[in-house]
């Protein structure tokens, strides 16, 4: 609260400095502005003076009928007056009629005219100098008038036969005084402004007028037109200097807005004085705040420090006792990991094992194929070398090499399958696609299923893994979908199908079926060890289980999902990383 009425002390302080100062700014001005008011005034004052002795003016009042001597006048007149580059000139009988004028060629001329209301016509007529400032009745143009007699004989005088008048215009200082940022206003002897650069003050009085002024300007005619009001009351303070012989009073008003802004510098920096002051108030406060503060941190870090030590030495202890058992753990963990490790191995090879015993019937079918056939032909063989037709006899024998070729193959591929190897090579995904088909060919015609692998030679698909596993996952899924889909009745279709292609930075085995799918509760369980939906005897569970951590070994991944569309089924997708060098 005190702050708040400090500073509305300095703000009307600093008003009063301001208006103060701008004051005597303001006298300082018009000491200036006034002189050259009234040297503008003086400037013509003798030239009507002059004028009254021109030959031509006396001839026009004695011959004021002569349209010859009025035109001559009205000439002469008008050069005088672009000469001296006033307003206007014209000449006046005793009457107040005007004879001739500078503007006689003009809508406005003053020819005809009878200005005798005029004062300064009034004065002229006594035989002495008349001077006026109003709006013209002819033109609707404000100006200053002067006066002078013009006599019948300008050698020795005489009676006053005439009057000449020069009219001036001021309106160039009001153009001048616009550039102030104060207000400037002349008045009249009754107080009402004729010239300033606020228009809106412009006629109208600085204080309201009594009847006989306004009497006496209704009579004058001096501001035609015009309803003369007062200004808004009480006026602010103002510098004033007289001008002019007619009771004139030149005005200079001091601008509000540089008051306020004075005022408000005054208030503003009042207030930045208050805020420093209570801004260094408070840094000492603080100040002290913090020292204290820092006197309570300094005790208490010594507290904290002890008991630090109190609870490292406490911790130390638990630590080390911990680490003892972290030890211990850490060998039992390592020797179950090695369990783990040989139990996982030992299961994929069991795996192995249990699904080359499934395939052993199958396989013996698909040799005994083969040497069935070679016994055929190599009983041929020797009928067609009794008979002695070598050529029948040499073709037996080819038929015999390619089902021992046949025969050869499928126990290479049986022999590798059942080898327990763990080496990580590059891989030709495509081979061992076409390995896994040909060992399941044979289950598949036996159930009737159609297994469809398209044209896969020449695919250059290499991935880093295990042939061997990968192989094992190939058939274990394979399997899996024949027996899906060898229980669906011979109207449905029955197909396997399995595509390769390449994704980003995959290789991707598609195995798509067309059984009837993973039911829904299954799919949660699907790659759980130990869960299977077949009946009991035909599967332990652990054929998908070993496939996905054997596929995990290999940094890839094991999905399955069901397709849409009428035809339905499920498709599993073996996703494995492309070998570095594979584009």
């Amino acid at each position: 609260m005190a702050a708040l009425l400090l500073v509305a002390g300095a703000y009307a302080l600093g008003a009063l400095r301001a208006r103060a100062d701008l004051l005597e700014q303001g006298r300082r001005q018009l000491e200036l502005m006034a002189p050259d008011l009234q040297s503008a005034m003086d400037k013509y004052e003798t030239l009507p003076f002059v004028l009254g002795f021109q030959p031509d003016l006396a001839e026009a009042i004695a011959h004021p009928a002569d349209a010859a001597v009025i035109a001559r006048l009205n000439r002469t007149l008008q050069t005088i007056q672009r000469q001296s580059q006033v307003g206007a000139i014209y000449l006046m009988d005793r009457s107040g009629l005007t004879l001739g004028s500078s503007n006689w060629d003009q809508p406005t001329s003053f020819v005809g005219k009878n200005f005798s209301y005029r004062p300064y016509f009034s004065e002229a007529q006594r035989g002495r100098p008349g001077l006026f400032y109003g709006i013209g009745t002819a033109t609707a143009e404000a100006g200053y008038f002067i006066a002078q007699p013009v006599y019948r004989d300008s050698t020795d005088g005489g009676p006053v036969a005439g009057v000449v008048a020069v009219k001036i215009s001021l309106a160039e200082f009001e153009q001048t005084w616009r550039s102030s940022e104060h207000t400037i206003a002349l008045a009249d002897r009754h107080g009402v402004v004729f010239l300033s650069n606020q228009p809106d003050w412009r006629y109208r009085s600085l204080r309201p007028l009594d009847a006989t002024a306004q009497q006496e300007l209704a009579q004058t005619q001096q501001y035609t037109g015009r309803q003369v009001a007062s200004l808004p009351q009480p006026l602010p303070e103002y510098a004033v200097r007289p001008v002019g012989k007619l009771g004139w009073q030149l005005m200079l008003f001091p601008s509000q807005v540089r008051v306020q802004r004075a005022a408000l510098l005054w208030a503003a920096g009042t207030a930045l004085l208050l805020a420093c002051g209570g801004a260094l108030w408070w840094a000492l406060h603080q100040r002290r705040r913090r020292l204290e503060e820092q006197r309570e941190s300094r005790a208490a870090l010594r507290q904290a420090a002890l008991e630090l030590e109190q609870r490292i030495a406490e911790r130390t202890a638990q630590l080390q006792t911990t680490n003892s058992d972290l030890e211990s753990k850490y060998v039992k963990l390592q020797q179950t990991e090695h369990m783990l490790r040989t139990t996982q191995n030992q299961l994929v090879q069991a795996g192995k094992l249990a699904m080359l015993g499934q395939m052993a019937a199958g396989i013996t079918h698909e040799l005994n194929q083969p040497l069935a056939a070679i016994r055929a032909f190599a009983d041929n063989a020797r009928v067609f070398l009794e008979r002695g037709r070598p050529e029948q006899a040499d073709a037996n024998l080819g038929h015999i090499s390619d089902a021992s070729a046949r025969m050869g193959a499928i126990i290479s591929q049986l022999k590798g399958f059942a080898r327990k190897d763990e080496a990580i090579t590059q891989v030709n995904l495509a081979r061992s696609v076409q390995a896994s088909a040909l060992l399941v060919d044979n289950d598949f015609k036996r159930q009737g299923v159609t297994l469809e692998t398209g044209d896969l030679t020449g695919s250059e698909i290499t991935v880093a893994g295990d042939a061997v596993r990968i192989e094992q996952v190939l058939i274990n899924l394979l399997r899996n979908a024949l027996d899906a889909v060898a229980g669906m009745e011979e109207t449905h279709p029955r197909t396997v199908t399995v595509t390769l292609e390449k994704a980003e930075r995959w290789a991707e085995v598609r195995i798509s079926d067309t059984g009837p799918g993973i039911p829904e509760q299954v799919a949660a369980h699907l790659f759980e060890p130990f869960y299977t939906t077949k009946p009991s005897g035909q599967g332990l569970g652990l054929g998908l289980a070993i496939s996905s951590s054997i596929v995990q070994a290999m940094n890839g991944q094991l999905t399955a999902h069901n397709l849409p569309g009428p035809a339905g089924g499920a498709q599993f997708v073996l996703r494995l990383p492309l070998q570095a060098t594979e584009p």
